[in-house]
């Protein structure tokens, strides 16, 4: 039987104030005319998952908006648990290297009349104290910006009374959640925001363990969540992953509007995720592929050097980061490239009062009679960047080289569908699948999309995709995928959509008879387009401002890789985390879902 492990984040689970936040993150959108194209939203919570067979490695992104002193979690564990600082960096350059983006090129064909042009475009340690009456604290450690207590033993109203008594508010049915671990031996991390530590100094945990099957619990989830809750699962492995319990969902791309860069991306996954096959659980694999599209740019760096401040004169540390390439500084105004830098210097150098951010940083000297010395320490700010910056990044960057897949994985999903929990597994044998989409725009002179494999959508204006009628399918396939062996189909709509957007394309009066799909047409161009790293568009084939390289015409993409189910396993004996309600920190209200047909 394999043993599972979850992660609750008492943020929810135990009612403290929760924020939203929402992330914009651009893997690079293309289109040769038109408005500024945008990739889609990133919202929900992310967690990625190192599997090397023997060993889970689950990094967590953790993101909050409220009150310092309110921010807290528990994750009950099977055992005492190994956490270590994350790489905030890393789930930067995961999302924007991975990012779902819908673009086009424009053909004009026959007569059509060519517009003119649109410009733009470490192990745990224990202190050694012991409790005299359960639960006991068998290890008190500070990771990062959150202090740590590990609880073991007692019971559920022991647990709950501890954690009550240290500032974990908690809500009714929290008792009833802590039994059902309590009963089965497990130990509980209590983490929270050090004394003094600000909001911005939150930053991704990693917690390891042994185990081959990753799981997110969503049945915990279901007492916090809300309408169409975002989950995103990223797996670094050998292979593709995909979901066990879980369908895997293939959305109709007749549905997504292309010619306003697939704004209605979250809808049509919504809608997808509420076909009566699928029934609110399901994925779709967003990219599977090589994981060298995770630019390691800002993720680490061997200029960065924490013995270097040690000894250093404190008027010196911004000059000393700006050498190491983590800074840069410009008149009365410094930047810095990786998002831990500012809020250590926040702790160790303090702003005095009265003084403007920018202008104390980029000229330390011109205040060093104001600089508060009790604040600063030159010995805890190097053990500090060591922990927060160097580690994690030295750790990140090793992991991308050493895994040469990546699986990203999405759904949305609501507290009624959370009875079961997802887990995942790896099929190193099935196809990649691409990040980057692209449409072929049409002027004929009327306007059409081929957007896959010869289909053309028909618009009855320039850019207003067409609101079809129900019996239009929110997917294209619903599939079932073993371990082994070929998937199992549940749900083909291919013949259904080809069928209504036929009638659909001879009611608009549409043709292609002067241009044929998939070539230049007549008197038209193919037109090009390129990728940016971290927002930028490149028209014609250029990177974007970005960074980002090139992305090569006819790109396929890259697979996925696959999980545990929450429940037994046969042949295996395994420990799976999984992330509950951290996700619930950035999800966002929807629409009410009912239940739809395709």
């Amino acid at each position: 039987m394999g043993i599972k492990t979850y992660l609750l984040a008492a943020s929810a689970v135990l009612a403290a104030t929760l924020g939203t936040s929402r992330v914009r993150a651009c893997g690079g959108t293309f289109c040769d005319s038109g408005p500024t194209a945008m990739p889609v939203d990133q919202t929900g919570e992310n967690i990625l998952f190192v599997m090397n067979g023997t060993e889970v490695e689950a990094h967590i992104q953790i993101q909050y908006e409220g009150e310092a002193e309110r921010f807290a979690w528990v994750i009950p564990l099977p055992a005492v648990p190994v956490l270590e600082v994350g790489s905030q960096p890393l789930f930067v350059n995961l999302l924007n290297g991975t990012v779902p983006s819908y673009g086009f090129r424009t053909r004009f064909c026959g007569g059509a009349q060519r517009p003119v042009p649109v410009n733009g475009g470490s192990g745990p340690g224990s202190d050694g104290s012991v409790d005299t009456k359960p639960p006991l604290i068998v290890i008190r450690e500070t990771v990062g910006a959150f202090d740590v207590a590990v609880l073991k033993g007692g019971t559920a109203t022991e647990v709950s009374s501890w954690l009550s008594s240290n500032g974990y508010q908690q809500i009714p049915s929290a008792a009833a959640i802590l039994d059902g671990y309590v009963t089965r031996g497990y130990v509980f991390a209590a983490i929270k925001l050090r004394g003094g530590a600000g909001v911005d100094e939150i930053h991704p945990l990693v917690v390891r363990y042994l185990g081959n099957e990753p799981c997110v619990p969503l049945k915990l989830t279901a007492v916090a969540a809300v309408e169409d809750m975002g989950v995103r699962a990223f797996f670094l492995g050998s292979g593709r992953v995909v979901p066990t319990n879980y369908k895997h969902v293939e959305l109709n791309p007749v549905r997504i509007a292309w010619s306003t860069f697939a704004d209605n991306y979250e809808q049509v996954v919504s809608r997808a995720m509420d076909s009566a096959v699928v029934n609110g659980r399901g994925f779709v694999t967003e990219y599977a592929g090589p994981s060298n599209v995770v630019l390691r740019q800002g993720i680490y760096s061997t200029n960065w050097r924490a013995a270097a401040f040690v000894g250093i004169t404190v008027t010196t540390v911004v000059d000393e980061l700006v050498r190491q390439g983590l800074g840069q500084c410009s008149g009365a105004q410094c930047t810095f490239s990786h998002p831990l830098v500012l809020p250590l210097l926040h702790e160790f150098l303090p702003v005095p009062a009265g003084l403007d951010e920018g202008g104390f940083y980029s000229c330390l000297s011109c205040y060093a009679d104001r600089v508060d010395t009790a604040k600063w320490s030159d010995v805890g700010f190097a053990v500090a960047f060591q922990e927060r910056i160097v580690v994690p990044g030295r750790q990140a960057n090793e992991r991308l080289e050493r895994y040469p897949y990546l699986t990203r994985l999405y759904t949305t999903i609501s507290p009624a569908e959370m009875s079961e929990d997802p887990t995942f597994h790896q099929r190193a044998d099935l196809a990649p699948v691409p990040a980057q989409r692209v449409a072929s725009r049409m002027v004929t002179p009327k306007i059409g999309f081929e957007v896959s494999d010869g289909r053309i959508v028909a618009l009855a204006g320039a850019t207003e995709w067409p609101e079809f009628a129900s019996q239009m399918p929110w997917v294209e396939r619903v599939e079932e995928i073993p371990s082994s062996g070929e998937p199992i189909e549940l749900v083909d709509n291919t013949s259904l959509i080809d069928l209504l957007l036929e009638d659909h394309n001879r009611q608009l009066g549409f043709s292609t008879d002067s241009c044929t799909p998939g070539a230049g047409g007549t008197g038209g161009t193919a037109g090009t387009f390129g990728i940016g790293g971290t927002g930028g568009i490149g028209g014609s084939g250029a990177a974007g401002r970005g960074g980002g390289t090139p992305a090569p015409n006819g790109t396929t993409g890259s697979e996925a890789s696959g999980g545990c189910a929450c429940g037994v396993s046969r042949g295996t004996t395994s420990w799976s985390l999984a992330l509950a309600f951290a996700l619930v920190l950035t999800a966002r209200r929807r629409l009410a879902k009912s239940r739809r047909p395709g």
